[in-house]
């Protein structure tokens, strides 16, 4: 039997769906959910055992409850209808078979709301699972593997989908090849079972950056949907957000006309904040290490109202492609604890500073409690999406500078990792802190 043809620009269609996470506060019928519902109902299932359960909220104050519980997902607040998904569990065949029919069914789902002109998003974090599970009711048998939230996509809803890969880098015939870059480190071992690893608790997660390439790096970034809604407000740290503006206060007066790059800015945020203190003469710059980094930067300034124009640098390897002596600052943003060799970066920053230039740095502090904690708990888990990370202890901070600068202004940022802005200057209490922030100019 012949293959038919797919009808003109369907496939272009189905292409084009792209997740929303910005929603009007309008709501949607239950013959509309039903419709969608039925279609998702037609995807194939493990021995057609269909044992999956969808549980929808559809009332305001059950998606606000859904929202508190969700935390980082304002939007299930706005959305229209917010569909689990769960299923009942015991016939998996040891290959996850049941949530396997589940995901598709959810795809499914997904495309007949795109279909019908509704905007949707998956989300596997929806909170607390034993708070989740008492929200819904849902007995111990069945197990809940995240949402989707429906709705009318809100006027200023990004408009760009995420970067896909290439074809070529995710499809090999015969036997498995895959591009080194996109293949991520891990400690040696005999085996990785499955079910040894999960978020909070992964033995085998490389967390120092130096046992990453920069091109690892900078593929994980590029790809990974870290803080990577560009809508003003989302994946803003309030903690953060503070420490930046209390870190930039330590930046000297600029020359006129100022030339300024920031280096591995964290999602944009840091860049929006930097935008808005310095002189609207200075002209900026962000360096990352991948172009998707940069094409969501641009975005996430345009949706958080920065106005001014914001150049584009690529640093591939840590190199940053300046002239020598052309700058006039250079901010990195705790990020230098994010590298794959920060020596490297900091001779870079040196040459391209000019004699009367800047350095402001910061970074996380191994030697505070903070760095403990992340010591004895963080690290023990899943290397985050925002990529590696080891804090730095004070003395290899120093000695990571010293060779190219001299410090003008040090001081400890915060003290507990859950929050604190103030700057402290007085010794030794500052090397306790959570961050270290410094001013440094280069040597000679």
């Amino acid at each position: 039997m012949p293959t038919p043809a797919a009808p003109a620009g369907a496939l272009d269609l189905l292409a084009g769906r792209m997740s929303c996470r910005s929603f009007t506060s309008g709501r949607i019928s239950r013959e509309d959910l039903n419709a969608m519902l039925r279609d998702a109902l037609e995807a194939p299932s493990s021995c057609n055992q269909q044992a999956w359960h969808f549980v929808v909220l559809d009332q305001p104050e059950d998606l606000a409850r859904a929202a508190d519980l969700a935390g980082g997902n304002p939007h299930f607040r706005d959305c229209a209808a917010l569909v689990y998904l769960c299923f009942q569990k015991g016939w998996t065949h040891d290959n996850f078979s049941v949530v396997q029919g589940v995901a598709a069914a959810a795809y499914h789902l997904m495309l007949s709301a795109h279909l019908r002109g509704w905007a949707s998003v998956w989300n596997a974090g929806t909170g607390d699972p034993a708070k989740v599970r008492e929200m819904l009711g849902l007995p111990l048998i069945f197990e809940n593997q995240g949402a989707i939230a429906i709705g009318r996509a809100a006027p200023d809803s990004p408009a760009r989908k995420p970067p896909r890969r290439a074809l070529q880098d995710v499809v090999s015939y015969g036997r498995f090849a895959r591009a080194k870059e996109s293949i991520y480190p891990a400690k040696p071992a005999a085996a990785y079972p499955f079910h040894a690893i999960s978020r909070a608790s992964n033995p085998f997660a490389q967390w120092d950056p130096k046992d990453w390439t920069w091109a690892q790096l900078a593929d994980y970034r590029a790809y990974s949907v870290w803080a990577k809604s560009p809508l003003a407000g989302v994946y803003t740290s309030r903690r953060e957000g503070a420490a930046t503006q209390a870190w930039l206060q330590m930046l000297a007066p600029l020359p006129r006309s100022a030339s300024v790059v920031e280096i591995l800015p964290w999602g944009g945020t840091s860049t929006t904040a930097l935008a808005r203190h310095l002189p609207e003469d200075a002209v900026l710059q962000v360096a990352e290490l991948h172009r998707h980094n940069l094409t969501f930067i641009k975005d996430r300034l345009r949706h958080e109202g920065i106005s001014r124009e914001v150049g584009e640098l690529l640093a591939p390897e840590g190199l940053l492609p300046c002239a020598e002596r052309s700058l006039d600052a250079v901010l990195i943003p705790q990020s230098l604890e994010h590298m794959a060799d920060p020596a490297l970066m900091l001779a870079e920053a040196a040459r391209v500073l000019k004699p009367a230039g800047q350095l402001l740095l910061s970074v996380r502090n191994r030697s505070s409690r903070a760095g403990a904690e992340w010591a004895e708990v963080e690290s023990k888990g899943q290397v985050p999406l925002q990529g590696p990370w080891t804090p730095l202890r004070p003395r290899k901070l120093l000695a990571l500078l010293e060779p190219h600068f001299v410090i003008e202004e040090i001081a400890g940022l915060g003290l507990a990792r859950e929050g604190g802005a103030d700057l402290c200057r007085a010794t030794p209490q500052l090397w306790r802190r959570r961050a270290i922030a410094l001013r440094a100019r280069p040597r000679g």
